[in-house]
């Protein structure tokens, strides 16, 4: 299983950026999966997930109604769209996937939102 970020990068605050988590190693389309975020000094932190078919969303309630969670399970590529984007939103952020009960993580992509 390969889970690779991209995307991130330096962003003013109100900005946006998209986020994209390539996959392989795994039957995609079968597999719910999430984005995850650690802030500098902080835990990791559970952001969005989305479901095998993307007919199910949920996200963390410190990003609902800024971030969109979406696939292209013909493409094997699960997106975080983030909009309005607020300082506190500076972390890793990470793509992560549960196959035959083992947890797998992306190397992870840095956002940082400053002015």
């Amino acid at each position: 299983v390969q889970l690779v970020e991209s995307g991130g990068g330096l962003v003013q605050p109100g900005g946006s950026l998209r986020l994209s988590c390539a996959a392989s190693g795994f039957t995609f389309s079968t597999a719910g999966m999430s984005w995850y975020r650690q802030p500098p000094g902080k835990g990791r932190e559970w952001v969005a997930l989305i479901s095998s078919a993307g007919n199910f969303l949920h996200y963390a309630d410190s990003v609902n109604g800024r971030f969109t969670i979406s696939r292209d399970n013909a493409k094997n590529t699960v997106y975080l769209q983030m909009n309005s984007l607020k300082p506190e939103d500076t972390a890793v952020y990470y793509c992560t996937v549960r196959v035959r009960s083992n947890d797998y993580w992306g190397q992870g992509t840095q956002v940082t939102v400053s002015s």
